[in-house]
């Protein structure tokens, strides 16, 4: 199946696709390490969303957790990628689902993101949550594609690095400025 997906996409230059594996692996891999070390919390949070039996809440917050933390290894080396990438791209798929259903619901809840309880992640479920995660998407869709066949040197890793710690900053700022929305609008409510 990957083999007809990769014939299907164009060849990437490897920069640009170490640069996404990298950038989507430690997203990734940053948020299942804080679902992981409180996982209790996590099905707090998945709970909140309404959308499975509680039967179920437990064992597909758990699934999501592992999964997202062996998609993000699964990214690391070129041998794996295809099938981290292909992983990254269904448990974005379901987490981005869930945001869309809970918000055509109404809820407005932390989305779970990174975090939950007192803390949380700080990010309330929004249509611009939506967007951040077609980024990911998109950094998901990257790392799949072929590379296109040439060498690569020492420069072209260093190429992908600061690539990737720019794309790591931007998801941080874009956190950052979507924790900041709720607050924002309440001192603009509470301004008028």
């Amino acid at each position: 199946m990957l083999d007809t997906v990769n014939a299907a996409l164009p060849w990437l230059d490897p920069v640009l696709s170490h640069a996404a594996a990298a950038s989507l692996a430690l997203v990734l891999l940053f948020g299942a390490l804080t679902k992981l070390r409180d996982l209790s919390a996590f099905v707090m949070a998945t709970e909140a969303y309404g959308l499975l039996p509680p039967v179920l809440v437990s064992p597909v917050a758990h699934a999501l957790a592992l999964s997202e933390a062996a998609a993000g290894l699964l990214l690391l080396p070129v041998s794996t990628r295809p099938l981290g990438a292909a992983l990254a791209l269904g448990v974005l798929g379901v987490a981005s689902s869930a945001v869309a259903l809970a918000l055509r619901q109404g809820r407005s809840i932390d989305c779970g993101c990174g975090g939950y309880g007192s803390r949380g992640s700080g990010l309330t479920l929004s249509g611009a949550l939506l967007w951040r995660n077609a980024a990911l998407l998109g950094l998901g869709l990257a790392a799949l594609a072929p590379l296109a066949p040439r060498p690569v040197g020492w420069a072209d890793g260093l190429a992908a690095c600061a690539a990737a710690l720019f794309a790591i900053g931007l998801y941080a700022v874009t956190n950052q400025l979507l924790s900041n929305q709720p607050r924002l609008a309440e001192l603009r409510n509470n301004h008028d």
